[in-house]
């Protein structure tokens, strides 16, 4: 267990560092104005904030997801791996119900968590700034707004990581096996790779429109009154004022980080156990945690 939990927070370090940058712009043109557009694009934004804010820039918030990625990487790794064998069989639709299952669980840690990232990553930059952190952010959240202003987004949140997780460990766990991903395979790391960064990336165009919703959501009120009165609501005003293109909005960003991030998590999971542990001979057709499934490979116990 302590070594599931080690590698987990492992993966999801490197997957933070590296992605980090990607999430900032990511929702800084999700949330611009159509009217007065800060950004003209991608790059354009990646240019603008290190040049406005530096470098450093880029990692606002990062504290957030760091604080977060310990009970984060537990919740997923163990649900998944533990509905995948209570479900008895490793076939591709548990494979997808069991990554379902810790999506849906690790919203109470998910949502809170992208909320104060989001505030921090669009609050401005030097004194004005109305947040000293993650933790500070929270917590005058909750001052004004209670509970229930802490978990904003949380529908939406749920909509977004209840399928693309399944989507995440299923993918991964067919291209491990078509891969051939064993140990001792001169090629294993690119293989795993590439196998993460793929499954990484299906995974957030499964349900990219709902990461839009949740990201105006979680930023609305932030400069001036609220806008939107709900999830439905959202979505009516965004399509009414933007078109469906908002609903895109972002996608180029998210994918450049998505292919990284995912390629180093999961592989950073996968070869921590897998030469950890060595490989664990396993019946045929017996449920094992996706993230280290592909042949041969050390699978987590109960993480």
């Amino acid at each position: 267990m302590a070594l599931d939990f080690l590698a987990g927070c492992a993966g999801g370090v490197a997957g933070v560092l590296v992605g980090h940058p990607f999430d900032t712009v990511k929702v800084r043109l999700q949330v611009q104005s159509l009217e007065k557009p800060q950004y003209r694009g991608t790059l354009h934004c990646f240019q603008s904030i290190i040049k406005q804010e530096s470098v450093l820039g880029l990692y606002k918030g990062l504290g957030s997801p760091l604080m977060g990625l310990t009970f984060i990487n537990a919740l997923v790794f163990g649900v998944q791996g533990n509905t995948l064998r209570a479900l008895g069989r490793d076939t591709p639709l548990n494979q997808f119900l069991a990554g379902a299952a810790a999506g849906a669980i690790q919203c109470v840690i998910c949502c809170p968590m992208e909320l104060a990232k989001t505030r921090l990553q669009l609050q401005d930059a030097g004194p004005a700034r109305t947040y000293r952190g993650s933790l500070d952010c929270l917590v005058q959240i909750y001052r004004r707004e209670g509970l229930r202003g802490v978990n904003r987004g949380m529908a939406s949140t749920l909509l977004r990581e209840t399928p693309s997780f399944g989507v995440y460990f299923l993918s991964y766990d067919v291209l491990t096996r078509a891969l051939g991903c064993e140990p001792g395979d001169r090629l294993l790391v690119p293989k795993l790779l590439l196998a993460g960064g793929t499954s990484g990336t299906l995974s957030w165009l499964s349900t990219y429109p709902v990461d839009v919703v949740k990201s105006r959501l979680q930023a609305d009120g932030l400069r001036g009154a609220p806008r939107y009165g709900g999830f439905v609501d959202c979505v009516r005003q965004s399509y009414r004022a933007e078109g469906w293109r908002v609903f895109t909005r972002g996608l180029a960003s998210t994918l450049l980080r998505a292919f990284p991030v995912n390629a180093a998590t999961f592989a950073t999971v996968t070869v921590v156990l897998t030469y950890a542990r060595g490989p664990e001979a396993r019946p045929d057709g017996e449920a094992v945690p996706a993230a280290a499934s592909g042949p041969g490979l050390a699978q987590p116990s109960s993480l």
